[in-house]
């Protein structure tokens, strides 16, 4: 379904053109990889005004080392609350340093060390390669909370596919019980492997298209496919039966996205599932609006209901501190 420029919001209708351009040029192959390559370069760098480090986490697969970024802020002591973060990248490219701002933003709203690993992308090993490495992370992360400094308080987290990695590692850890996680964010999440083959919902805005989901799908999910297997909950998060004691959650995402009706979808199965849920929908913006290109008011107002959310429910679920109470200490 071709979405004119006219139907986005406002404030992006200027971008299209060019944002479209660019999603065709990723669908030649090897771009791609071109693109992941050049995002690689940017490993390593550090954000002012935190402490930054690298440490290896083994991987439960294999012999792989998981690289993974530490973000913690440099003038708070104490034990705090750990965020694990999964950074996006329709599971076929990106590093953890490409959210190293939204970090820092976290870390500035409210006090927590950051743990951000490197998974393994689908073209260095399908899944389950991307979802066990963050799974290890937060396991490492709650084996290793003293060396860290953090408390018994863990927070997951991404946007896009690592929205979708997300909502696989909080499926895990309810049924295994390995972590209580405080709350969940999986923005516009990557979790519905059946959206490319939907002509229901085949769509062309900028950035992220029906045509590169389903590139995206085909290498995570290609060992899988090749086995003719049907593909797990922990693969694609929308195929769980049940939403049913996951954590409370924040979502958010624009309704000409690919992930806008698998979003709406979960929403839906964790409210009925009796789980606390802040979510909004952004009219007439694409994929990742609020990061990529230009993003007006609109998108300022989604990276607000980020960080305000995150700081509502940090408050709620990690000190159990309501709102009024935060008011009246501060006054």
């Amino acid at each position: 379904m071709h979405i004119e420029v006219g139907d986005f919001h406002p404030e992006l209708q200027h971008q299209v053109p060019r944002l479209r351009r660019m999603a065709k040029l990723m669908c030649v192959p090897g771009v791609i990889r071109i693109i992941d390559w050049l995002r690689r370069r940017e490993a390593g760098s550090d954000v002012m005004g935190l402490d930054c480090s690298t440490i290896n986490i083994p991987s439960s697969l294999d012999d792989y080392s998981i690289r993974t970024r530490i973000y913690r802020p440099s003038n708070v002591s104490g034990p705090l609350p750990c965020l694990v973060y999964f950074h996006g990248g329709g599971y076929i490219m990106g590093v953890p340093e490409g959210s190293a701002e939204l970090v820092k933003r976290f870390i500035q709203t409210r006090p927590c060390v950051v743990v951000a690993p490197d998974y393994r992308k689908a073209h260095q090993k399908p899944f389950p390669g991307g979802f066990q490495d963050c799974y290890d992370a937060m396991i490492w992360a709650r084996d290793n909370a003293d060396v860290l400094g953090c408390s018994d308080k863990i927070i997951i987290g991404g946007h896009s596919a690592g929205g979708g990695l997300t909502a696989a590692v909080a499926l895990k850890a309810r049924d295994t019980g390995d972590v209580d996680i405080a709350f969940q964010m999986p923005f516009y999440p990557m979790i519905d492997d059946t959206q490319p083959t939907d002509p229901q919902r085949d769509i062309d805005p900028p950035v992220w298209d029906t045509a590169l989901n389903a590139i995206g799908w085909g290498a995570y999910l290609r060992d899988v496919r090749r086995r003719g297997e049907t593909p797990s909950a922990y693969a694609a998060p929308a195929r769980a039966e049940s939403l049913v004691g996951l954590p409370p959650t924040i979502t958010y995402v624009g309704d000409k996205d690919p992930f806008y009706w698998e979003t709406e979808a979960y929403v839906e199965g964790l409210r009925t599932g009796g789980i606390d849920v802040s979510h909004t929908v952004y009219e007439g913006c694409y994929h990742a609006f609020e990061y990529i290109g230009e993003g007006g008011e609109i998108g300022a107002e989604a990276r607000a209901f980020t960080v305000e959310n995150f700081g509502l429910f940090y408050d709620r679920y990690v000190t159990g501190t309501s709102t009024q109470e935060m008011s009246l200490k501060i006054e």
